[in-house]
């Protein structure tokens, strides 16, 4: 028995490393802010909400590792070609058929879209991802995502007379060209209320304190205050 589950260890151990080399190889030239270090943040991220959690933790790995593999929005707002190529890459690297079915499952939900994702999952290995992932789009790290993401996309810091959209339909969300810092009030500030586990509700708050304090002084710098 004991050398069965020192067994199932080092295979759990060598199918992540195998994981992790795959996703750095596919995001070599991906964007800043979602790139190999985006990923490996969520999965660790995604550690620290699990070791509170009665999850499967092979699932929570390796569906935190492959959940941006394929960005939608780098690929057309094609919504398929991510868990796609999380399945292919997980039934070639023989893992069991129900544990693929669920790791594509958390790929396919795990992303805001706007706020009208409606999970066709659920599962504490999905929240605990959704979690993680939600955590780095808040915070110092978020905020430095958003701004690198917006200078990728070569949009206005932010313009006065643009004001935040909080009624957009998935597809007003995807193809927005709004300034960067709307897209605070569409998405980051709305994710504190959105966390679905008790440690990333925790995680959460002091990150959200963070960039209320940011735009906070931003407005003031922008209106030459202080």
């Amino acid at each position: 028995m004991k050398k069965t589950r020192q067994k199932n260890k080092s295979n759990v151990k060598n199918l992540l490393e195998v994981t992790i080399k795959y996703v750095k190889e596919i995001l070599t030239e991906a964007e800043g802010g979602h790139d190999w270090f985006h990923i490996e943040r969520v999965w660790k991220n995604a550690k620290l909400i699990a070791a509170k959690e009665h999850c499967d933790i092979e699932v929570v790995q390796l569906a935190a590792l492959l959940h941006d593999i394929a960005d939608s929005k780098f690929h057309g707002g094609n919504e398929e070609i991510g868990p796609a190529m999380a399945r292919e890459f997980l039934e070639n690297a023989g893992l069991k058929p129900q544990k693929v079915e669920h790791i594509v499952a958390i790929v396919e939900n795990v992303s805001f879209k706007g706020g009208h994702n409606t999970r066709s999952h659920s599962s504490i290995e999905l929240d605990i991802v959704q979690d993680a992932d939600r955590l780095d789009a808040i915070g110092a790290i978020g905020i430095a995502r958003t701004f690198n993401y917006g200078g990728y996309k070569n949009r206005a810091i932010y313009d006065p007379a643009i004001a935040p959209n909080l009624n957009m339909t998935k597809e007003e969300y995807k193809k927005s060209t709004a300034p960067t810092i709307n897209h605070f009030y569409e998405k980051l500030l709305l994710l504190i209320d959105r966390m679905n586990t008790q440690t990333g509700k925790d995680i959460a708050l002091e990150r959200h304190r963070f960039m209320e304090t940011f735009l906070d002084q931003f407005y003031a710098e922008w209106d030459g205050l202080r």
